[in-house]
């Protein structure tokens, strides 16, 4: 392929390397010139055009995509249309996407005009998923080049989730309640439901390695879980006993997956079975997805498969249930003071300016803070932003304006965060029309020790909420009218009393403000 500067009389049906414009007409990137198109551009004053010239031997980039995307796409998978020279490959099901080992690096290693990237193998998708992106860098590959590649792919596959049926026994000991069993039984079904398994919980039994035994002897279903009312933490625990004693075998105690370590692996009549980690009472994702992902999957889940399980065994601390070291407090805390809502309920005036103890209502957010001590806050601009910003006066902060404030809170909290200063271990997130917040609980939030730090009044959750720097990636992806707490079940929660019901307060409303003002 020849790349670069040609005469115009030269350039008909080459590709135009970059967009170009022709007076008030503007080509794209790759559009193939005309005798028209080279008319115009004498008439604007050109001379000559940046181009891509294909010669013999040459492949175009979309048939070249095509042409390796066709031979990965293995069971399961389709290859979209090409765009541009890229080729998509998606799922056909839900299931999990499986990658030969070294694939991508023999094929992106033939020549750098052809790319491979991939999903992780074994990574869980759905129906529609892409999986797998073919790119040609340039608009043309050498034949050659296209045939090593293709020599070198060995085909991608999805393995679909089957609709197995599962059966699971859980033990109990003195002090094992009915609320905590409902609350395993709904998070294990959710858990099945959601690969296309169906399962059926058993009634309760003593946690007694015999007693078990004879109900595991009974189970027919695809897929044994037993959920034991003490950890496992050795082969001569009532769980492994138990399987060895209904004449199945142990294939391993214990897994390289945090949360998931105590995960017990055995077989019973070929017939997998699972003693469930602790973490499985938990719907974050585990070891236990890991394991049962596979075998839902159809794939063999050996003592092999769970060793190699280490690498990527350290799940994402956002997904475990529990702080893995003592909690600490943060060495910095700033705040975050949403203030760009239109405040439509109000039915006129913007809340924020109405005054109340003569201040402006966000002024007095603004003034709690201050008195507590931490940094000048960073105050998120919408609707009304220039009279907000006069209603604080000469009170230091760093104005954010969220543009896209009128989409719903989620933006404008992203907005928020994405201006946090690097230096901040956690940012407490205000609601603007809180006036009667107490630089005491302020002071309170910022001290305590964990992740996500809210206060609690007679039960009830309220505002601010203290959050880690580890969920701010979280929050940005936030949209909508949807606030933190869509993902506050991701963290480990810390509750401090507050010392008055001002952490629910909502001055929405005229009936609020008028509460407000009744008070003096």
């Amino acid at each position: 392929m020849k790349f670069g500067p040609v005469p115009l009389a030269d350039a008909e049906g080459a590709l135009l390397a970059h967009g170009q414009h022709f007076g008030r007409r503007r080509l794209g990137k790759g559009h193939r010139v005309t005798a028209a198109d080279l008319a115009e551009a004498a008439a604007a004053g050109l001379r000559e055009l940046v181009v891509a010239q294909l010669e013999p031997g040459d492949v175009a980039e979309d048939e070249a995509a095509a042409t390796l995307a066709a031979a990965l796409a293995g069971p399961r998978l389709v290859a979209l249309a090409p765009v541009h020279g890229r080729v998509n490959l998606a799922a056909e099901a839900d299931g999990l996407f499986t990658v030969p080992a070294g694939i991508a690096a023999a094929i992106n290693d033939v020549d750098e005009a052809i790319t491979l990237a991939t999903l992780p193998d074994g990574a869980r998708v759905t129906a529609g998923t892409v999986v797998a992106t073919v790119k040609t860098i340039r608009y043309a590959v050498e034949r050659e080049t296209l045939s090593a590649a293709v020599a070198a792919a060995r085909p991608l596959a999805l393995a679909p989730f089957r609709a197995l049926s599962a059966r699971l026994i859980a033990t109990r000991l003195p002090g094992t309640t009915a609320k905590a069993l409902a609350r395993l039984e709904q998070v294990t079904q959710a858990r099945l439901i959601s690969l296309g398994a169906s399962l059926h919980m058993e009634p309760p039994c003593p946690h007694d390695a015999a007693v078990l035994a004879q109900r595991l002897a009974q189970g027919r279903d695809d897929l044994l879980l037993i959920a034991g009312a003490s950890a496992t933490v050795d082969r001569g625990d009532v769980i492994p006993q138990a399987i060895e004693m209904a004449g199945g075998t142990v294939e391993r105690l214990g897994m390289p997956v945090d949360p998931g370590n105590l995960l017990v692996l055995g077989s019973l009549n070929g017939r997998p079975v699972i003693g469930l980690p602790g973490c499985a009472r938990s719907p974050k994702r585990n070891g236990l997805d890991l394991v049962i992902e596979r075998i839902v999957a159809g794939q063999a889940v050996t003592s092999a498969t769970i060793a190699a399980m280490g690498e990527g065994g350290l799940l994402p601390e956002a997904e475990r249930p529990e702080p893995r070291a003592v909690a600490s407090a943060p060495r910095k805390v700033g705040t975050v003071v949403l203030a760009a809502g239109r405040a439509s309920r109000m039915g006129g005036p913007h809340k924020l300016l109405e005054t109340w103890q003569d201040r402006p209502i966000i002024a007095h957010v603004i003034d709690a803070i201050a008195a507590s001590g931490l940094p000048p806050p960073v105050v998120v601009l919408g609707h009304d932003a220039d009279a907000v910003r006069t209603a604080m006066g000469d009170r230091p902060a760093h104005f954010v304006m969220a543009q896209d404030w009128a989409e719903g809170m989620g933006r404008s909290l992203a907005s928020g965060i994405a201006a946090v200063p690097a230096d901040w271990d956690a940012a407490m997130l205000f609601l603007a029309d809180m006036p009667r917040i107490e630089p005491i609980l302020i002071q309170r939030l910022a001290s305590t020790p964990g992740q996500i730090v809210l206060p609690v009044w007679d039960g009830r959750r309220g505002h601010p909420v203290r959050w880690p720097r580890a969920a701010f990636a979280r929050l940005m992806a936030l949209a909508g009218d949807v606030g933190g707490r869509a993902i506050m079940d991701e963290f480990p929660i810390t509750s401090v009393p507050a010392p008055s019901d001002a952490v629910l307060d909502d001055i929405d409303t005229p009936a609020a403000l008028a509460r407000l003002r009744a008070r003096g």
